[in-house]
């Protein structure tokens, strides 16, 4: 890996994104069911762990929303939000989020980050959005529903505007109102820095009566070995879906600026970065983390030079923590705006809509993982790994079928598959070719053309061979034509008349 001199931008970049970060870190942490300052131990140290590695120089490392909805989903059904054995598994979960990145960048299997389907990646990504700020509303509207479920609760809260707390109902539009116009007025306005420092102005100036987010720890734990290990083999499923489908954001992220600045970014180190920063995490009382699309925004329109930028980010952080103290007055319907605010982008109905247009068999696994994320909450980690088996169930059918073009001309039958030919297409062809020889007694040449094919496995090459074989031994003469480049190994080691080239 080469070595990376810091720029003197990245000291601004760095600065500017943490003003943020922080206020981010505080909402998402509660998100994830955590005390919202175990979002500074998630954001600190992980943020600067991942700069030491990352192959991207914009990419913000942290909590971030998608992946705190995946926590929630992963270990609400096992502890208590916010309790110490809920904060310990956690703690656990992200490690193992941490292990298995790192095992994936340095194995470089990186590629794999390539693998989720888009149609599944938008009908979750969608229905996360709509639990994400359903989530919050409860907290918005200053209401306690004595129903559970993240929706039946949400519900509950919007019909229920008899007990709404007016203040915190104000204090949570006021947030969105500031961060939308925020948007509009400039990329860099500090809508999230304004919205919270308005929040703690009108809570102190108003004797604030509602739930804030109170006394924080000042300082960072220390290194935290006693986890819950026996836990590791009911969290490594949730662990492995939330190490591929958070990584998506990073790269998306990387890939996207990546493009925009025509540098390279490379897969295997932003797993390998991105491993790091959740071990932190894990190590010291936080929690899953990814980086984040408003914070690298921030970051690359700051000035951001190399990857430094989010180290800068992580010391900042590192050095607010003595002050802590300074935002505990600040109003959690504040936090909860800042959510709601961030996550709306999530939702895109119309890219859901629009894929029925594109393909209906595709469209129905985007809206099925829609449907089964909403359905299934909190266990939004097992909707995900649904979608992503109707998605290699789909492609897997797809791939079974192969068009076979053949003719008749003289004695000769010529016959040209086109697909993949692989052990789940491979016994088709056979029996095509089969049925193809007894309708024509006559025929005495078989002619394969093999150049349609866009891949062939060594299941469809043994079928070839005993094809050919078969043929052979019923009399007739078998060539083979158009072998395509990667299979020309075939015909050196299985098949065993050489290919005649047409």
């Amino acid at each position: 890996m080469p070595i990376v001199r810091p720029h003197p931008a990245d000291l601004v970049a760095g600065l500017s994104t943490a003003l943020i970060a922080i206020p981010q870190a505080l909402a998402y942490a509660e998100l994830a069911g955590m005390p919202a300052y175990t979002g500074l131990y998630a954001l600190a140290l992980p943020a600067v762990g991942a700069a030491l590695f990352a192959s991207s120089p914009h990419l913000q490392t942290g909590p971030v929303a998608l992946t705190a909805l995946l926590t929630l989903g992963a270990l609400a059904t096992l502890a208590l939000p916010g309790s110490p054995e809920y904060v310990a598994l956690a703690a656990l979960l992200a490690l193992l989020v941490g292990v298995i990145r790192l095992l994936v960048g340095v194995l470089r299997l990186g590629r794999i980050a390539f693998l989720l389907a888009q149609p599944v990646l938008v009908g979750f990504m969608s229905a996360a959005g709509i639990l994400i700020i359903a989530s919050q509303l409860p907290t918005a509207l200053g209401v306690a529903p004595p129903v559970s479920g993240v929706l039946p609760r949400a519900l509950w809260a919007l019909v229920s505007p008899g007990g709404w707390t007016l203040s915190a109902a104000g204090l949570a539009l006021l947030t969105l109102v500031v961060m939308r116009l925020g948007r509009r007025l400039h990329p860099l306005f500090p809508s999230v820095l304004v919205a919270v420092v308005l929040g703690i102005g009108l809570s102190l100036w108003l004797g604030w009566g509602g739930t804030t987010i109170g006394v924080i720890p000042a300082g960072i734990p220390g290194l935290q070995l006693e986890l819950p290990w026996r836990a590791v083999p009911t969290l490594l499923v949730s662990a492995g879906i939330i190490a591929l489908v958070g990584f998506a954001d990073v790269a998306s992220i990387a890939r996207t600026y990546a493009t925009q600045d025509r540098r390279r970014w490379d897969a295997d180190r932003e797993f390998i970065s991105q491993g790091v920063a959740n071990s932190l995490a894990g190590l010291f009382g936080g929690f899953p983390v990814g980086a984040s699309f408003s914070r690298s925004a921030v970051n690359r329109m700051s000035g951001a030079r190399t990857r430094w930028s989010g180290a800068v980010t992580g010391l900042a952080v590192l050095a607010f923590l003595p002050f802590v103290d300074l935002i505990a007055p600040l109003p959690r319907s504040v936090l909860a705006g800042i959510v709601i605010a961030a996550v709306l982008g999530l939702v895109r109905l119309g890219r859901l809509v629009e894929l029925i247009r594109l393909s209906r068999p595709q469209a129905a696994i985007g809206w099925a993982t829609f449907a089964l994320t909403l359905g299934l909450a909190p266990r939004v980690d097992v909707a995900v790994l649904i979608g992503i088996s109707l998605a290699i169930a789909q492609h897997l059918r797809r791939e079974q079928r192969l068009i076979i073009e053949h003719a008749v001309e003289g004695g000769t039958l010529g016959v040209k598959p086109l697909g993949v030919l692989w052990f789940g297409s491979a016994a088709r062809l056979h029996q095509e070719i089969t049925t193809l020889l007894s309708e024509q007694p006559e025929v005495e040449v078989l002619e394969l053309y093999l150049g349609g094919l866009g891949r062939i496995d060594l299941s469809g090459a043994l079928m070839l061979e005993q094809l050919m074989n078969d043929a052979r031994a019923a009399g007739l003469t078998v060539t083979l034509h158009q072998v395509p480049p990667m299979a020309k190994r075939w015909a050196e080691r299985i098949w065993t008349d050489p290919p005649k080239e047409a």
